[in-house]
């Protein structure tokens, strides 16, 4: 086993300082100019470093690099909105506004004061380009089931009439639940009617009709053929998502990460053919979605996840960036549904990548893997993921995973200390920030 005090000299040596202005990302911005596919991650979903950086380095990736799309882990009809508003093709006045079709827990995760700056960057940036040199945003997830069939629907009845009748009397099945989660379980225990077949048939009849409906409405309707279409394919897969989590042999994150991948592949695809040349994406997402689920404890599980996926696929062109922090701030509740709170993030625990990052004294680095010969990152250590709920009082349990960090990512970025993202809906939960003092370190 390499000795800490050797590790911690090695990353000294390789490791490259931050200084907060723009030079920080030149290293990693050399490391993406021959990539097809640049994944950046985060160690949580509520601290503000993350967004912040991963927002300035898909920037320069535009400006320097004319990368063509960003997707987020987010769902597609909520972040088809915003498509629209960067496009200057939408009503909306603001880009809190294009943010507006995120209703659900967590709200914050991407009604933010970064993502509302990236949006309205995006739209001036736009503005200034050719349509072939515009760059999209879109979402991979699977949640939005009914709003998903609604967008179905609503499109079909733009181009056929008659076929967005079928359309709503397949979804008919899940509409009197209200809930996903709800039609998941009475689908599952057979309290109610499976809409399996249905989803799949609706799928397969838009498939069939592509070509009908594009010869006849022209170029100009190919990307509304294709939201609806990946929106049908949300529907497909957030059926089986919601029935799997009552069937214990159902593997539900690999459900959910295939389908990412499916929707990032068909993406790129899609912008290829329209540009006449590999498309360039960047993904937005956790680092438990992007690092290689194959150095982690999830493959112990038999867990999949989209930077493994893309790693299989792409090889070289894909790059995995991932982030970690050692403590701080972050925004996240308690438990599910519940308010978005300022919590204090403790002290990264004994064994942790975080605390070996802490140890080398550095503060904020940029640290290319490749780079890092034999020391402690090619070995599993802890490593801290909190996603929208924050649990300290169980961190070790509910937070960390082992992980071999060299084989996980392709680079890294560790901010030392960060602070909570702030959300466009600040509640007195939020604000009421919790002092450090209130719980022990290292717990």
């Amino acid at each position: 086993m390499t000795d800490p005090t050797t590790s911690i000299q090695k990353i000294r040596e390789t490791a490259l300082s931050l200084s907060g202005d723009p030079s920080d990302y030149r290293a990693l911005l050399q490391l993406a100019s021959d990539r097809d596919m640049v994944l950046l991650g985060e160690a949580t979903h509520g601290s503000h470093e993350f967004y912040e950086a991963r927002a300035a380095i898909t920037r320069a990736l535009i400006e320097e690099q004319g990368l063509d799309a960003i997707v987020i882990e987010g769902d597609w009809p909520d972040v088809a909105r915003i498509n629209r508003y960067v496009h200057g093709r939408d009503g909306d006045d603001s880009p809190g506004q294009a943010l507006s079709d995120f209703e659900r827990f967590p709200l914050w995760m991407w009604r933010n004061t970064e993502m509302e700056s990236f949006v309205q960057w995006l739209r001036l940036w736009n503005s200034r380009q050719e349509r072939g040199r515009q760059t999209g945003i879109y979402g991979m997830d699977l949640y939005s089931m009914y709003r998903s069939a609604e967008a179905v629907i609503q499109y079909l009845e733009t181009v056929d009439p008659g076929a967005a009748r079928r359309a709503r009397e397949r979804y008919a099945c899940m509409n009197h639940h209200g809930d996903p989660q709800r039609y998941g379980y009475r689908a599952a225990m057979g309290i109610s009617e499976s809409c399996q077949k249905a989803a799949v048939e609706q799928l397969l009849e838009m498939m069939e009709r592509r070509n009908q409906w594009l010869q006849r409405d022209g170029p100009r309707a190919e990307d509304e053929e294709f939201y609806a279409e990946r929106n049908a394919r949300v529907v497909h897969h957030a059926e089986a998502y919601y029935r799997g989590m009552f069937f214990s042999d159902v593997n539900t994150w690999n459900l959910r990460d295939r389908h990412m991948v499916n929707t990032v592949l068909d993406l790129r695809q899609y912008l290829s053919k329209q540009r006449g040349r590999p498309a360039r994406i960047a993904l937005w997402a956790h680092n438990s979605h992007l690092g290689d689920a194959r150095a982690t404890d999830a493959a112990l599980q038999d867990e999949i996840n989209v930077g493994q996926l893309l790693r299989e696929k792409l090889e070289e062109q894909a790059l995995l960036v991932g982030f970690t922090t050692y403590t701080g701030h972050v925004t996240a509740a308690r438990e599910w549904d519940q308010p978005a709170e300022h919590r204090w993030v403790r002290p990264a625990m004994e064994g942790s990548v975080e605390l070996l990052f802490h140890e080398t004294g550095l503060g904020d680095f940029f640290l290319d893997l490749a780079s890092v010969d034999t020391c402690a990152l090619h070995r599993p250590l802890l490593e801290r993921a909190i996603g929208v709920i924050y649990r300290p009082e169980t961190e070790g349990q509910s937070h960390y995973f082992r992980a071999t960090v060299a084989e996980q990512f392709d680079a890294l970025f560790h901010l030392d200390e960060t602070r909570a993202l702030e959300p466009l809906d600040i509640t007195g939960h939020w604000e009421a920030r919790e002092p450090p003092e209130t719980w022990p370190y290292g717990t």
